[in-house]
């Protein structure tokens, strides 16, 4: 079966492993993915990552990071902009997920950038999805 939006299967997986507590999720990986799972890791919403050889396309391996007392540290994801529906925001615009205390993942034309890191450079984007 065709996967008609991929970044929205790799938060679904994301998602269904954090409810299940297993300690690692495979994603097919593609450039997109990978740049996704180094803001996670560089935000600390993943222990780390690593790319898996299946001899086909690949596949990235995600380190769910948990709190001590069991829960997750991811508590949501949100796809926002969609393939029948893109969101795009100027500089000025991008938003702040729960007040700051999670993230907005922009695809730039400098890269797909953590929304902090977008506002510091001034620049805007499509937002591909919301997590805290």
């Amino acid at each position: 079966m065709a996967v008609t939006d991929p970044i929205a299967d790799m938060l679904t997986r994301i998602r269904n492993a954090n409810l299940t507590r297993h300690d690692h999720v495979l994603i097919p990986a593609s450039k997109l993915k990978l740049e996704i799972a180094k803001i996670l890791k560089a935000q600390g919403y993943v222990q780390k990552y690593d790319l898996v050889d299946d001899k086909r396309q690949g596949q990235i391996r995600l380190h769910l990071r948990y709190r001590p007392q069991g829960q997750p540290v991811i508590t949501g994801l949100r796809r926002i902009s969609r393939p029948g529906m893109r969101v795009y925001v100027d500089a000025s615009r991008i938003p702040r997920v729960m007040g700051g205390l999670g993230i907005a993942v922009l695809s730039t034309s400098l890269g797909v950038l953590a929304d902090r890191e977008a506002r510091r450079r001034r620049i805007g984007g499509e937002v591909l999805c919301y997590i805290w």
